[in-house]
């Protein structure tokens, strides 16, 4: 993936390779309460995930680095597959899980390392060390856009699905008073109530709920809440959204593309030196404050 930004003419540009690797554990997190449900043993399906400006050809030749960073990282992680978790770690909480696999991943420019619990919760290890815990939501809302241009689709009352996903920051591997899941869940249920089968419009400061003024609004009723709160992301359908910092915003929308490929510079005998192909997305997006 790339990570571009301009200022003036002049463009800087960032290549990212991207790989995740399923492992299956127990854990219990001795931190919480003692009556807490994940005080006592469970399991997961875990996903690692990683991204890396890696150097040219890292993999051995142009084209392989994508490969070789997914071996990488599944040996990274096999010590956590089928393991018990407190074993290797006192608190195998989401984020500690994501510190213990960043100091293990021996690679070159790590950008972000991640650890997803459940389809909706998981921790993210950012370059500058913060461990971003986040959690999804969602609710089942109508709303119409009133400032497209005449004749657009969106400027009838239709609705959506939405998903949030609401991101808290702290220091990384936080042993005193860490951000919690519950937390996010408390913080979350009265807007949920509010959110939830509603005509957004008819909401004051909605007027007109794009997803991205949507984030926004969302982020100043839930601030004063949670300080920790880093990130509002919402999706509008599976494929677009946008998300809010607090001072900027990122919209984006996925675009699917089927094409052919081969890799030339594959050694012989590797069936990529074929012509194959692939369903692609493309993910383009736009951030400003």
């Amino acid at each position: 993936m790339h990570d571009g930004t301009s200022q003036g003419r002049a463009m800087t540009e960032r290549l990212f390779f991207a790989a995740s690797e399923g492992f299956e554990a127990a854990r219990r997190i001795t931190r919480l309460p003692p009556d807490h449900r994940a005080n006592g043993l469970h399991g997961h399906s875990f996903v690692a995930q990683v991204r890396a400006a890696l150097p040219a050809a890292w993999g051995g030749y142009r084209g392989a680095e994508l490969a070789a960073l997914r071996a990488h990282l599944a040996q990274a992680v096999e010590p956590l597959d089928y393991a018990h978790l407190n074993t290797l770690l006192e608190q195998p909480a989401d984020e500690q899980l994501a510190c213990w696999l960043r100091e293990r991943l021996d690679l070159p420019g790590v950008y972000s390392v991640g650890i997803r619990s459940t389809c909706d919760a998981g921790a993210d290890l950012a370059s500058d060390g913060q461990a971003h815990i986040w959690r999804k939501y969602a609710f089942e809302s109508a709303h119409r856009l009133p400032n497209v241009g005449p004749g657009h689709k969106c400027g009838r009352m239709h609705g959506h699905g939405f998903k949030i996903v609401l991101h808290a920051a702290g220091a990384a591997g936080a042993r005193e008073n860490p951000i919690d899941y519950d937390l996010l869940d408390a913080v979350w249920a009265p807007l949920h109530k509010e959110l939830d089968f509603s005509c957004l419009n008819d909401l004051p400061g909605l007027g007109n709920p794009t997803s991205e003024l949507m984030s926004s609004w969302i982020w100043q009723r839930l601030k004063p809440q949670l300080a920790a709160l880093s990130r509002v992301t919402v999706y509008e359908t599976a494929s677009c959204g946008a998300h809010f910092d607090g001072t900027h915003y990122r919209i984006w929308k996925d675009m699917p593309l089927d094409s052919a490929v081969r890799l030339k510079y594959a050694p012989e005998g590797d069936p990529r030196r074929r012509i194959h192909g692939h369903t692609y997305v493309l993910r383009l997006h736009l951030h400003a404050p």
